[in-house]
Order: C-alpha cells, then sequence, then structure tokens
C-alpha cells in the first residue's frame, strides 16, 4: 500500500468516526458515560476510591484510533461535575510517526479541585500536557497511589482498550467544548 493511499485511510476512517461520534445525543452521551464509569469503578478500585475525592470526572466512552504513519482518534464525552452532567467535549488526537493498527478504548480524567474544573470551563477545554497538572495513571502507579497521597490537580485512567496499535509516534490530544 502506498503512503498516499494508506494516508487517505486514516483520513477516510478517522472522517467517519467523526461523523459517527457526532451523531450522539446529550441523553446518549450521559448514558454511555454512567455505564463506562461503572464499568472502570468495578474493574479499578483505586478509580473508585479517587472518584469519591475528585470535584469532577470528564468522561470519553468511547475513542476511535487508526493510523498508518500518520493517525487520528476521535470521540466524545461529558464532563459530570458531581451528580449533574455539565458540559459536553469531543477529544480530537493527531499523530505522526512510525505506527500501524486501530484500536478503541475510553478515558476518564478525575479533577481533583474546582481550579482544575474552572480551567476547563474558561478554556473551553484544554490540552493534554498545558494547563492542570495531569496524571495518567497505570497499574504501576495505582498501586502506590491511595487517597491520602493524591496531590496532583486531574488523574487519568484509560479503561476499555481492544484492537491493535503499534509503533511509535509524536501526538497531541486537544479537548474542545461542543454543544449538545
Amino acid at each position: 500500500m502506498s503512503l498516499a493511499l494508506a494516508t487517505m485511510a486514516t483520513v477516510m476512517v478517522t472522517i467517519g468516526v467523526q461523523s459517527q461520534a457526532r451523531a450522539a445525543t446529550a441523553d446518549d452521551l450521559n448514558a454511555d458515560a454512567t455505564q463506562a464509569l461503572n464499568k472502570l469503578y468495578k474493574a479499578n478500585p483505586t478509580a473508585k476510591a479517587i472518584s469519591e475525592k475528585a470535584v469532577a470526572v470528564l468522561v470519553f466512552p468511547s475513542i476511535v484510533k487508526a493510523g498508518l504513519i500518520f493517525g487520528g482518534a476521535y470521540g466524545e464525552g461529558v464532563l459530570k461535575d458531581g451528580a449533574k452532567f455539565d458540559s459536553y467535549y469531543n477529544s480530537l488526537t493527531g499523530s505522526w510517526g512510525l505506527q500501524a493498527g486501530a484500536q478503541s478504548y475510553g478515558y476518564a480524567v478525575f479533577l481533583m479541585n474546582r481550579k482544575a474544573v474552572d480551567y476547563i470551563h474558561e478554556s473551553k477545554g484544554f490540552e493534554i500536557g498545558v494547563g492542570p497538572t495531569v496524571v495518567v495513571v497505570d497499574e504501576g502507579i495505582a498501586k502506590n497511589l491511595s487517597t491520602s497521597t493524591l496531590k496532583d490537580d486531574a488523574y487519568a485512567f484509560i479503561f476499555d482498550q481492544s484492537g491493535l496499535m503499534a509503533g511509535i509516534s509524536i501526538e497531541g490530544t486537544k479537548i474542545t467544548q461542543i454543544k449538545r
């Protein structure tokens, strides 16, 4: 497969994913987010414990990622502030490098203080790596993390991964507020 054909296929997959994801209503996103969080809490007791200390959680129940040299990922989610669904966001990632494959996953970002929540509202979203300090929690970190050691603005958990994506790439994620 030529590079141009591979790039075109990646763009088409990303466009297809975006159009499917945009079809979700606010009620669909709320239900999917609730179901995703319940699944995460059942599988990961650390996530459940952190959720009880968090001010809000930004949850993306389904992100679809595909790439061959150039790649992209897209999904939509909701900010749950306390018990209410507050606002809606999309997560868009672009990447470049030695990569091939497709996968889907979800992620939740637990916002630990009002400063982090305010930042999301004021900036209408954020870029991972800019703004609040976000710690991505993997199995190794989760074993050493307790609710008494929480000190960062936000903790992110990736869950429900399926598919295969391999390679080394440079990527950036932008989270932007959307209307629902």
